[in-house]
């Protein structure tokens, strides 16, 4: 009688965690398979450019792989993730776009390569539903990082006001403040983007 081995158990963030700790550098992949889509799709929101959301992502998943010894597991695994990629999303700003040979040696060592959701799209998509993600990217980088990130936070990535306080390290008073302002001041921007593009469509009619 021919006997079938099991379907091996999917393991949690915390076993593969150990697992990279103790050398097993695969461990570490199957984090990224896990979460980089979910990441780059928030560093989009929050960085305004898709391939500004893909050097971010990289870099956020190597720092990671370096810190991850630091990591004690008092939060999700993907919460502490975030921190560093919002983080490392502010830096991004402030250096030179090129990551340097250390972390393009990290990035071959983890298999580490971000994918684009957007090549995931059916063929007969809707082009209105791509064109309303770019109105509200491009209204989002006109906001300021005080208001977008909590507002991404909470409306992307569906965080409770008391972990993003937590992440942002500030009182949970001035998180809903913040997202209070910063949804206001989406919609003000959307229904101007929105107004331009009706303008010049009637003036290309």
């Amino acid at each position: 009688m021919l006997i079938l081995d099991e379907p091996r158990a999917e393991r949690s963030d915390q076993e593969l965690i150990a697992a990279a700790l103790a050398r097993d550098t695969s461990a570490f992949g199957e984090l990224v398979s896990r979460y980089q889509n979910r990441l780059y799709g928030a560093l989009v929101h929050m960085t305004g450019s898709a391939e500004d959301a893909k050097d971010v992502a990289q870099e956020a998943f190597v720092l990671a792989f370096q810190k991850l010894a630091t990591f004690r597991g008092d939060s999700q695994f993907y919460s502490w993730l975030f921190r560093i990629a919002m983080n490392a999303s502010v830096n991004f700003r402030r250096k030179n776009r090129s990551l340097g040979a250390s972390i393009e040696a990290t990035k071959e060592r983890i298999g580490l390569e971000p994918t684009d959701p957007r090549r995931d799209m059916q063929p007969d998509q809707p082009m209105e539903q791509a064109e309303r993600q770019h109105i509200v990217r491009e209204a989002l980088a006109q906001m300021t990082a005080e208001f977008r990130i909590p507002l991404v936070m909470a409306e992307m990535e569906e965080m409770k006001y008391e972990e993003i306080a937590v992440l942002l390290k500030c009182p949970i008073g001035t998180v809903r403040s913040r997202i209070h302002r910063g949804r206001a001041e989406l919609r003000e921007k959307l229904r101007r983007l929105l107004k331009n593009e009706e303008d010049m469509l009637d003036g290309s009619g």
